[in-house]
């Protein structure tokens, strides 16, 4: 597995080739014995196949071709609602109306969606992870039918690779290590650790691209900007207070 991660690539495009529903289903159930807060499990798994439920997915992930693309679209969402209807049905009065307990759904949802991506992938199938999920929820919750205290956290599209994309960067090991406190980062550090990522020719390139003058202004000033992350906030928040996790 070691030796595998450390080539792993993010998979946008697919072979028009079908991912059956017994290797799909045997990964969702393996990737069931990751770690979970009590034993509960919150999490559930919708699946998207149908080419109109697809299409009608896309906007919300900002219309990413892979989303249509794919032969499977997975929505992992924190769930604490089927939790809650079996204390009910079991003479128990829930109480996971709360941040907390997103929080701990989340959690769940997010380590089941990383072992099914290692699961995946070690059955060679490609993935593209989309962070588009809580940006614009409300959109997924109300196709997907999701009822009160379950929010959608991560989305998967999945299929067999037709691309072998090139590697990416990733900072290195003491850049994000910190041993019995947390050091905080001095400028000399932040050259230490960024520069060789600025310098790699893709990295200047899309600084170049994008009319800025480093790669953190890319970042800072167009991608994730101050803006977009209120206003996009502001919909996630009101999208957990109507799905019961938050008061009004």
């Amino acid at each position: 597995m070691k030796d595998s991660i450390m080539f792993r690539r993010t998979v946008r495009k697919y072979k028009k080739e079908d991912v059956s529903d017994a290797l799909l289903d045997s990964l969702l159930e393996a990737a069931a014995r990751t770690q979970t807060m009590g034993n509960l499990q919150l999490y559930s798994v919708v699946k998207t196949r149908d080419e109109e439920m697809k299409r009608r997915l896309a906007p919300a992930h900002f219309g990413q071709p892979m989303v249509t693309e794919a032969p499977v679209v997975l929505t992992i969402c924190a769930d604490f609602n089927r939790t809650s209807q079996w204390c009910r049905c079991r003479n128990a009065e829930p109480g996971y109306d709360n941040l907390l307990s997103f929080i701990n759904a989340a959690t769940d949802a997010l380590l089941y969606t990383q072992t099914f991506c290692n699961l995946a992938e070690e059955a060679g199938l490609g993935l593209c992870y989309l962070g588009t999920t809580v940006y614009q929820p409300q959109q997924i919750i109300d196709l997907l039918q999701l009822p009160q205290l379950v929010m959608p956290v991560a989305t998967l599209t999945v299929g067999w690779p037709d691309e072998t994309p090139a590697l990416t960067d990733r900072l290195p090991l003491a850049s994000f290590v910190h041993a019995e406190t947390y050091a905080d980062y001095t400028p000399a550090d932040i050259d230490r650790y960024y520069t060789p990522k600025e310098s790699l020719p893709e990295n200047q390139h899309f600084v170049e691209i994008n009319h800025k003058q480093t790669l953190a202004q890319v970042f800072a000033e167009i991608r994730y900007t101050k803006k977009d992350n209120e206003l996009l906030s502001e919909g996630l928040l009101e999208a957990l207070k109507k799905q019961g996790f938050l008061r009004e």
